[in-house]
């Protein structure tokens, strides 16, 4: 039997290292932007790339977690693509302080705007709001991109929402820094003057609302862009400037004295001793998640593997065991886990429960954990492993849509931060009472194993395979085994490809697409952010029915 488990352990193992093999190696294509060649002639130019600029920001050798790295992926294909949206989110710290940093990638289409360059760079803003951070924009963009003008200018998620939240956050009293280290112009030229400091490089450096060629073509004007908007310009003429900086370096260490000098934020009061590891080796994680995705684990195991010395305090343990609900902490934060069970367990009544399914029991008892999380300030942490909630004539006349509502009704009025990964399977309204997108997480990540839909793939495919089959005898044609199994297989494969983790990474479903051994990282840096932003209302579940 041992050998057997070491068998399935070791092939589990070998499928997950792949996969975060293809991961980094994804990554690692996007990390060049617009390529070796752009970023050679972006050195020529005397300027250092978003990367490069983010790397000489930041402390070295501090932590940092990247925000949208996924964005856009696959998408923009018959414009030449637009890797992780033209722009570089990191939160990370300058100083010791942290921070986001927004930074254009002027290696991608000259930074231009693609509709997921705004969706992201509104991403960052959103961060920076929901937990007071600071944020520095790090600006390097040609404006809007134009033939995709229509997706990205004019509706109240585009581009003008970028400057309104400018606004807003200086109402609120985060601190904004730009800095102008390539082309700022049109719309954008308002970014640096509505931040609190504005930098700028010399040489590198413009802002305008207009360049030279529309200058001569709107007024007649002969003018040259660093005259019309340069440096020195903006520095000693017109004032919209606060420094002026000679280089790229010089503008990063003046940014990095100007957050030396920040005084110290709010706290959220949430509890953090010293952090210990878990006993248990993370690693083994890779071995714990079964190659399928219908196959039962435990659940407990890998908690065990993301919490502080392996430790936890189960909260009724014995009820409603298809949610874990769990005290813990993760790098000394105190935190409250909501996790799916992927165990098929049974009950004191000898019920069996499937894995991965919420029951009326374990909704009601992850409504009454999350309020007592309210209750006492401990951040919330949901591992999504969810095939959904449980249908049929006795779920249905035990209440299973009243339970479900109330765990969505706590979920959705929680007042303390919450976290979500998703480990496995995230389907229907499981994802929502487990704390999907819609669900306000303060960072939403998933494994490579992740997967995001209605329904499975299986169930769902052989769903649009019917309607199909249908359609097609309807229309008098001869469905043979053969061509519905080719019909099943090329829907099956549209099905899962929506499905991916990278799918929804690239339109910021998800924050990012992380290895399982970088999780205790994301949630230690996400309660850190939202520990300098206290509560603004006191929990309340509104009207429930009982």
């Amino acid at each position: 039997m041992p050998e057997k488990i070491d068998i399935e352990a070791s092939k589990n193992e070998d499928h997950n290292k792949l996969a975060v093999g293809e991961l980094n190696q994804r990554l690692k294509k996007i990390h060049l932007g617009g390529g070796e060649k752009r970023i050679a002639k972006q050195h020529e130019q005397g300027k250092l790339t978003a990367r490069e600029r983010i790397d000489t920001l930041l402390d070295p050798k501090s932590p940092r977690i990247e925000i949208g790295a996924f964005a856009a992926d696959g998408m923009y294909k018959e414009h030449g693509g637009a890797p992780a949206a033209g722009v570089v989110v990191m939160i990370g710290y300058v100083s010791k302080r942290q921070c986001i940093v927004v930074a254009n990638d002027a290696t991608v289409k000259a930074g231009a705007w693609f509709p997921m360059t705004g969706k992201k760079n509104l991403r960052a803003q959103e961060i920076a709001m929901e937990n007071r951070l600071p944020i520095i924009y790090l600006v390097d963009s040609a404006g809007v991109f134009l033939p995709m003008q229509d997706e990205i200018f004019p509706d109240k998620e585009h581009f003008g929402r970028i400057f309104r939240n400018n606004a807003v956050m200086s109402s609120m009293g985060i601190t904004q820094i730009s800095a102008v280290m390539g082309s700022c112009v049109a719309g954008g030229a308002y970014l640096p003057i509505m931040s609190d400091e504005a930098l700028i490089v010399e040489g590198t450096g413009s802002i305008f609302l207009a360049g030279s060629y529309l200058v001569k073509a709107a007024v007649g004007e002969d003018i040259d862009n660093e005259t019309l908007g340069g440096a020195t310009t903006h520095s000693q003429i017109s004032g919209v400037t606060d420094y002026q900086c000679k280089d790229d370096a010089e503008c990063l260490k003046t940014i990095r004295s100007l957050m030396d000098k920040l005084g110290k934020p709010k706290d959220a009061g949430f509890s953090r001793e010293k952090a210990a590891a878990p006993k248990e080796d993370p690693k083994e994680i890779y071995g714990i998640l079964p190659v399928e995705r219908n196959k039962p684990y435990d659940m407990k195991e890998v908690i065990a593997r993301l919490v502080d010395g392996s430790a936890y305090t189960e909260y009724k343990a014995g009820y409603g065991k298809s949610i874990i609900t769990a005290y813990a902490r993760i790098d000394g934060w105190a935190v409250g886990i909501v996790a799916n069970q992927r165990q098929i367990v049974k009950t004191a009544k000898g019920e069996m429960r499937f894995g991965g399914v919420i029951y009326s029991d374990s909704a009601d008892k992850a409504t009454r954990f999350i309020a007592n999380c309210n209750q006492k300030n401990i951040p919330l942490v949901f591992l999504q492993d969810v095939t959904g909630f449980m249908v049929g004539s006795r779920s249905e006349h035990g209440g299973i849509i009243k339970d479900g509502a109330k765990m969505v009704n706590a979920v959705s009025n929680s007042v303390v931060p919450k976290f979500t990964i998703i480990i496995g399977n995230s389907y229907g309204a499981g994802n929502y009472a487990m704390c999907g997108k819609a669900y306000d997480p303060r960072l939403i990540v998933g494994w490579p194993s992740a997967q995001v839909a209605v329904m499975g793939g299986e169930q769902a495919s052989k769903v649009m395979l019917q309607i199909e089959v249908s359609a097609l005898k309807g229309r008098g044609e001869t469905i043979t085994p053969e061509k519905e199994k080719e019909l099943l297989d090329k829907i099956r494969g549209h099905y899962e490809a929506t499905t991916s983790p990278y799918y929804a990474a690239s339109r910021l479903w998800l924050d990012a697409v992380i290895d399982p051994l970088e999780t205790r990282t994301w949630v230690s840096m996400g309660i850190e952010a939202a520990s300098q932003s206290p509560a603004t209302r006191e929990f309340n579940m509104g009207v429930l029915q009982t």
